[in-house]
């Protein structure tokens, strides 16, 4: 098949890669220097898989800034542009998938138009009627950022919001890609598709949120917070994983897609999921005036990611910690990736920043770091992402 991917992020580029081993693939974006790096068998993204599997001579890909080549000729196109939520209107900015999906109309109307950006519950519908086409589909992706390819690899599951025939043909190409055996395949319509994936990504939001008041109530009352974990997860129902307190929720997806999910809540009745929109500003106002508590002179912030494994810190729950903490103490924070922060000192240089700093607040330890343990403001226990 032809197939063209809109997107090079992690969700764009994994299925890029998990498909060009049998299919002709080729992503389009208006990043210039990505779409370089792509051609020249570079990854763009931090994921060790993406950057192994993107030298494989195997892999059919090619990388293009022109829309009438990426379109004319695809069998399938994939969307996987970002839909921020937007504060003001309470709502996904789509804008993105509409101003795609127009463009692919004017140069291939035959296409089957798959999307795999994060949408509010109807949106495939409103597409439809708004566009006059029938050949749009809702396929929810499930994929930690570092990890995308791997998720791609070996899928939780595989969801098609459409019952069809057409439909099993989609899922038997990703399911063809995948490496694991006897993948869950799972068919509904679209708006139930587009709840799965706010559902999930809001259990998982609230997962974390318990863990992490189960962590305030245990400092608040000076007890082991980790050995109240350990007693409650032993409980197979409730199980030994994601479970390591953090300073809340963050990343890409989870704040957004709560957000959503309680926008589309309107006029239903509901406690739990503005609960759990709401106990993420709570902690990180706690995570706050516990650091604040410390009367420490100057701050320092090790890292900005979210995760361990990844080069992305967009919508990590540090910006948040930093933009409150800034109001009132000298912060100066420690990231490789970047020379400049809003105002903040960056040191680049790891033992400096670490001697210059009389409290070191990290979301997430690691072994650069633990010699200075005490002087660390953390909630990391099990030091792990999750």
């Amino acid at each position: 098949m032809n197939i063209t991917i809109v997107g090079i992020g992690y969700v764009g580029l994994s299925n890029a890669i998990l498909l060009a081993k049998y299919n002709n693939v080729i992503v389009l974006d208006i990043d210039k220097y990505k779409v370089d790096l792509i051609n020249n068998k570079k990854s763009p993204i931090k994921d060790s898989l993406i950057e192994e599997y993107i030298k494989d001579d195997d892999i059919k890909l090619v990388a293009t800034l022109s829309s009438e080549y990426a379109f004319k000729n695809s069998d399938y196109i994939i969307i996987a542009t970002p839909t921020n939520y937007n504060e003001s209107t309470n709502y996904f900015d789509t804008s993105s998938i509409e101003s795609v999906i127009g463009e692919i109309l004017k140069h291939n109307k035959e296409s089957i138009i798959i999307i795999k950006s994060t949408i509010p519950v109807g949106y495939t519908n409103i597409l439809k009627n708004k566009f006059n086409t029938d050949n749009i589909i809702f396929s929810p992706e499930f994929l930690r950022e570092g990890k995308a390819l791997y998720d791609n690899l070996y899928p939780s599951r595989i969801i098609i919001g459409e019952k069809s025939i057409r439909a099993e043909k989609i899922a038997n190409l990703f399911k063809k890609s995948a490496l694991k055996d006897n993948v869950e395949v799972l068919f509904m319509n679209s708006d139930e598709a587009e709840c799965v994936k706010l559902f999930s990504n809001t259990y998982l939001a609230m997962r974390i949120g318990f863990f992490n008041e189960l962590d305030t109530y245990a400092r608040f009352n000076n007890l082991n917070s980790k050995d109240i974990i350990n007693g409650v997860c032993a409980d197979p129902r409730i199980g030994n994983y994601y479970n390591n307190p953090s300073f809340g929720y963050g990343g890409y997806c989870l704040p957004k897609d709560t957000k959503q999910l309680l926008t589309n809540f309107k006029n239903i009745p509901n406690s739990l999921i503005k609960a759990i929109v709401d106990t993420n500003k709570i902690r990180k106002e706690n995570i706050v005036n516990l650091i604040l508590s410390k009367n420490s002179k100057n701050i320092g912030i090790y890292r900005l990611l979210m995760k361990k494994d990844s080069d992305n810190f967009r919508n990590s729950v540090m910006l948040d910690i930093i933009s409150y903490i800034k109001q009132y103490k000298n912060i100066i924070i420690y990231e490789p990736l970047i020379d400049y922060f809003d105002g903040c000192t960056v040191d680049n240089d790891l033992e400096s920043f670490l001697l210059s700093c009389d409290l070191i607040v990290a979301n997430r330890i690691d072994d650069a770091i633990i010699k200075y343990k005490n002087k660390i403001f953390t909630t990391d226990i099990f030091n792990s992402d999750t």
